[in-house]
Order: C-alpha cells, then structure tokens, then sequence
C-alpha cells in the first residue's frame, strides 16, 4: 500500500529570506502596504510505498535529512495525505 506525503520546507527562523524580502517590498511598492513579512517555502509530494506508515513516515524523514532539506539553514514537517 501507498502513502503520499507532503513536505513542507522552510528556512529557519532568524535566517535571511531575500525572496521573501524582495517580494515583500514589491508588494508595497504596488500599493498592499498592510503586507509586513513574506516567506518562501516549498513544497514536495512524496509517495512511498510500504504497508507500514510509520516505517514510510520515518524512511521520508531520513529523505528530507538526507536530500530534500537542507537541515543546517531550512525546517520541515511531514504531513501524510493519502
């Protein structure tokens, strides 16, 4: 059986964000002056096929540490969808 996952991915609280910070002041330069922060992130759907979705929730885990995150400047959570 199939799981499907959603990571999200983000960067740490108190690291730099430029597209966040450029977006964020593009955003008040077009006039939406009441936006005061914006954060990029990412998203990726990971289907692992195992019956055990605890096992398949903790080989993703291994993923993102390994692969998908970058642990040193980015957080993510793990969230099964299917």
């Amino acid at each position: 059986m199939s799981t499907t996952f959603r990571v999200t991915i983000t960067r740490k609280a108190g690291l730099s964000d430029p597209e966040g910070t450029t977006s964020r002041k593009a955003l008040q330069d077009l006039g939406f002056t009441e936006v005061t922060d914006v954060h990029f992130g990412r998203i990726i759907t990971v289907t692992v096929d195992d019956d055990d979705r605890v096992r398949a929730a903790e080989r993703l885990d291994e993923m993102c540490e390994q692969l998908l995150a970058n642990p040193v400047m980015e957080q993510y959570s793990v969230e099964a969808i299917t």
